[in-house]
């Protein structure tokens, strides 16, 4: 056997001093040193390690060297140095540089280190490099090789203590879930060699007998999130059959019943007390919240064009009369908590394949996203033991969703970011998929007799427990305990799956489709046979190695894989055409006409399962809700900060700040499709408040794309959070053009311990103030998704995320060429706002960053918002509308000096001329309230007088105009200048969280 060892590192670097900058790599990491409060941080270069493990010790060393040059690294900008080592040596001793020169350069920078760190995965972590390195060595006749990677960091500079290493690979150089760390001369294994489960076979849960305490135990130390009641169902019901559960029974029951699969909250029995804050009381039941709220908001809109909502992986809405448009937003906290490139990168991935699982599959044509986070600059002494810190989750998280969206060839363009200490410990991350669909695709059915086929990758120990582990509050100790559910996702494989499933689907060559999502195939089998019956043969799925018992293969959330149901008469041609695209395709059993779900390894039976008491034998428990209606506090304003201190403070806060840092590591043009950007202007910097995409090359029609979220309102008032975010949702739709008759929306709840029932009162309020608002503004929601239980506990504190709504919306418009930026256009026009300007400053980013409480949060009044978002579109579709933004975060002074620096356009404004600012007696009242259902237009002075004769029984007034001098400039209700601000200023501090974070 020979195990090479290939090293490459930059050539810049090794040419360099150390700590001089030249290492790309190497500065992120000394920039992340300074991070932690180290003023004398040592100099790092970053070089890249591949094994490659040759167990019949044949292939020559000249094969090496090729692979050295024309595969693993740039001989041109990199050097690469072999060693190897021979019958069982660790491969990491004399090297010798064969990539191009630099060998001397190479052996100083190995000398002269102070300190080495080898970082490398654990056992049965995922590496994607590993399986496109063994493929291109394949394709240079290289075979029967295995291949590992790992990092290596050179420290230059000081002796470093025990204890400074050990922060440095806890807290910069590694993840300990994933990725382990050898100093210096420790011997560097990598772990070629994984297994050592359990293995294949059934194994019996004891339940009868037992006490309640002894069943809440099995729960726990099997990680199923199931309760004492679901608990004592399941003892009775197999007591019936005389037995106890398998292993696997057991299992599938627990990620069949898990929050993240049923919604047992959204869907169970809520015994709901409201109180005034004068002590009266009113209490009912909630029978389903989701039907009482949500779907029925959707039944009243009755929208025609919603063509498949609420029974799929995704809603679905009609493009036009051949195709359809549809759209899913996903949660992936948990795992991203604890591994946030990889809990990130597959929670794209998995949202992926909730398009490709829709109808007989979606091709996707755009990705969204939006992140909560801890404060990115959070003091280290105020990091709860056990969370990662917030920079680090956001630095890997953003790379995540980057790499596996932009290696799949998918735009990734509308989103956002919100941040609060809450967040720490739980981030929140939330990824969408749209995808089109041919409109005869979108109907599915299982029949009894079809082949139950996986398609894509390999199943692996990776996301045991993943729907359990998302269903619980997080702990100081969840890294550890929880570890198993992290998966790596592999961006490429899906691609291809991608390109595997569509021409299937073309074909006709299966009758059903879904993504092996959360659960495994527990869930996608158990779903697709829900009213039929299944029987798999666990033993033919393909694994990625060998040792997993029949449980594991089960419920691994091994990533990049579909069921299919296929006809037998079409399988040689579905396995032929997948083997064409290299893509394993395998038949692991059939659906069956028995009502029961069998599980088989080899001859021995594993489960077996009623899909009657599978579906339907959770019992549903009441659960206590409390909502207590706060007082109202008297607004106290902020002392002893001008609007203009304070316009230049909210345009550097984290949630107003310029997200061009992430932005721009999308690629947000690729498929040629996109239209109506992210940043937006000539500089191509600005805020946009949507963007659009033409999902066929032989039309202008367009879908627009946006969403609302206002975390900050639901403290206050979760209702009229809820009605924030759909109302904010719907008027950046409009800002940019769409049609708001023709939006549809999605609901993603990310909610705290709802077992507390003054948490579950807030969702339940919220609920409601979601049906009101899509009744009243007209928009169906057509898909959601809840996160609950979103608390991390450490040291002995519980902290529970604020109340976060996300709303995602999405229009269809006739024609692209109607659209509008936000940016200003011109010298000379007319600033019109649309919209009553009242004094609600509760929850606003104003009190927020410059010292403000109290306050009512704002509302909407429905009725009135619906009328002017149609007159705002009919206004922009006749072309009388230059340029619109929405003063929602920061209100109408950050809006507009955020058209004007991104227009490069100046701009006047008085307060005086507000509508509704004669019942407000301060300008920053006036200048920061976040009151809803506002737009600022630009408007040419020939359009002025057509646009105000459409708002005549609506608030609408010209508050200012663009001009030549690159300023803002405001007066206040007094006539007085009260901001006059250089525009180049107000971008700078705009723009001053963006460039921290590239440093």
């Amino acid at each position: 056997m020979a195990l090479w060892t290939l090293e490459v590192a930059s050539r810049d670097a090794l040419g360099a001093p150390a700590g001089s900058g030249r290492d790309p790599r190497g500065r992120a990491v000394e920039a992340e040193i300074r991070s932690l409060g180290w003023r004398d941080p040592p100099g790092v270069v970053v070089t890249a390690l591949y094994f490659v493990r040759d167990p019949s010790g044949a292939v020559p060393r000249e094969r090496i060297e090729e692979a050295a040059r024309v595969l693993f690294s740039d001989p041109v900008t990199q050097t690469c140095a072999i060693s190897v080592a021979r019958d069982g040596g660790q491969g990491d001793g004399a090297q010798e540089d064969v990539a191009g020169s630099g060998g001397e350069r190479g052996a100083a920078l190995r000398e002269t280190a102070s300190h080495r760190a080898t970082v490398l995965k654990r056992a049965g972590v995922m590496d994607p490099v590993e399986a496109s390195a063994i493929r291109g060595l394949a394709d240079l006749e290289i075979e029967g090789v295995e291949v590992r990677t790992a990092e290596r960091f050179y420290f230059f500079g000081r002796e470093l203590g025990a204890d400074e290493r050990e922060m440095l690979a806890a807290k910069v150089l590694s993840n300990p879930v994933i990725e382990e760390v050898c100093w210096d001369d420790e011997p560097v294994a990598p772990p070629f060699a994984v297994g050592g489960g359990s293995g294949a076979g059934r194994r019996d849960v004891r339940l009868a007998g037992l006490d309640d305490a002894a069943l809440l135990e099995v729960s726990r130390q099997g990680q199923l999130s199931l309760n004492l009641e679901e608990m004592r169902a399941i003892e009775s019901h197999f007591a019936g059959l005389g037995r106890d559960p398998t292993e696997a029974e057991l299992e599938t029951l627990a990620q069949t019943w898990s929050e993240h699969c049923c919604h047992k909250t959204f869907t169970g029995l809520i015994e709901h007390r409201r109180v005034e804050p004068g002590g009266a009381e009113k209490v009912e039941r909630v029978d389903n919240l989701l039907r009482e709220t949500i779907r029925r908001a959707t039944d009243e809109v009755a929208a025609p064009w919603c063509l498949s909502v609420f029974h799929d992986n995704a809603g679905v809405i009609a493009l036009d009369d051949e195709l359809g448009i549809s759209f899913k937003v996903e949660t992936h906290n948990h795992p991203s908590a604890i591994e946030p490139y990889g809990g990130a990168g597959t929670g794209i991935g998995g949202v992926i394949r909730d398009t490709l699982g829709t109808g007989l599959g979606a091709r996707p044509i755009v990705n969204t996203d939006v992140f909560c986070f801890g404060p990115p600059d959070l003091p280290w002494d105020r990091l709860p033991p056990g969370a990662l810190h917030p920079l680090r989750v956001l630095r890997g998280v953003v790379s995540g969703v980057r790499d596996y969206g932009n290696r799949m060839g998918i735009p990734t363009a509308s989103g956002a970011l919100y941040f609060d200490e809450r967040y720490v410990g739980n981030p929140l991350v939330f990824c969408g998929s749209v995808g089109v669909i041919p409109r005869d695709a979108i109907e599915k059915e299982v029949r009894p007799g079809d082949r139950i086929y996986v398609l894509g990758g390999r199943t692996g120990r990776d996301g045991i427990h993943g729907a359990t582990f998302s269903s619980v509050e997080l702990t100081e100790e969840s890294e550890v305990v929880s570890s198993g559910a992290v998966q790596i996702g592999n961006a490429i494989t899906e691609k291809k799956v991608l390109d595997v499933l569509l021409q299937a689907r073309d074909r006709r060559l299966f009758r059903a489709v879904t993504d092996c999502g959360a659960g495994g195939f527990s869930s996608a089998v158990g779903e697709m046979g829900s009213d039929c019956g299944a029987r798999v043969q666990l033993d033919r799925a393909p694994l990625k190695y060998q040792g997993l018992s029949a449980t594991e293969i089960w419920i691994s959330e091994a990533q990049e894989r579909m069921v299919l149901a296929v006809p037998p008469g079409n399988a040689d041609e579905l396995e032929a055409l997948a083997r064409a695209e290299d893509v394993e395709c395998v038949f692991i059993g059939e659906f069956t006409d028995t009502g029961r779900l069998a599980l088989f390894h080899g001859e021995e039976q594993v489960g077996d399962l009623s899909m009657e008491f599978l579906h339907e034998g959770r019992p549903r428990t009441p659960i206590a809700s409390v909502y207590r209606v706060p007082a109202v506090e008297p607004a106290r304003y902020p002392a002893g900060v001008g609007p203009g201190a304070a316009l230049h403070a909210l345009l550097a806060a984290p949630n107003i700040a310029s997200k061009e840092w992430v932005i721009r590591q999308y690629d947000h043009e690729v498929q040629g499709q996109s239209v109506l950007k992210p940043l937006q202007g000539p500089g191509r910097d600005g805020p946009g408040d949507a963007v659009a995409f033409t999902p066929r090359v032989d039309s202008d029609r367009a879908i627009v794309i946006a969403c609302g979220m206002n975390p900050c309102y639901g403290d206050l008032d979760p209702y009229r959070m809820a009605l924030s975010a759909v109302d904010e949702a719907v008027r950046n739709i409009v800002a940019a053009g769409g049609d708001p008759g023709r939006v549809a929306l999605l609901d993603n709840f990310a909610w705290g311990n709802t077992r507390r029932p003054e948490i579950l009162g807030g969702l339940v309020e919220a609920a409601r103030g979601c049906r009101d608002a899509a009744i009243g503004l007209g928009a169906p929601f057509i898909s959601g998704k809840d996160s609950l239980n979103n608390e991390f506990q450490a040291g002995g504190e519980a902290i529970n995320i604020p109340p976060s709504l996300l709303i995602s919306s999405i229009s269809v418009i006739d024609d692209a060429h109607g659209l509008v930026s936000m940016d200003l256009k011109a010298a000379g026009n007319a600033l019109i706002l649309v919209g009553e300007t009242l004094e609600e400053l509760g929850g606003s980013h104003y009190f927020r960053h410059c010292g403000g409480r109290g306050g009512q949060a704002p509302g909407v009044d429905l009725p009135r918002a619906r009328r002017l978002f149609a007159r705002v579109f009919g206004a922009i579709r006749g072309g009388l509308i230059a340029s619109a933004h929405d003063p929602s975060e920061g209100g109408l002074a950050v809006a507009v000096a955020e058209m004007a620096f991104a227009g490069r356009v100046g701009a006047e404004l008085a307060c005086a001329d507000v509508p509704g600012a004669r019942a407000i007696d301060r300008d920053d009242a006036v200048l920061f309230s976040e009151s809803n259902s506002r737009l600022l237009l630009e408007v040419r002075p020939e359009h002025v007088d057509p646009v105000l004769e459409g708002f005549t029984d609506l608030p609408a007034a010209v508050v200012g105009r663009t001009i030549e001098e690159r300023r803002l400039r405001v007066r206040g209700r007094d006539g007085s200048v009260v901001i006059d601000e250089d525009l180049d200023d107000l971008r700078r501090s705009w723009k001053r969280l963006s460039e921290w974070l590239v440093q």
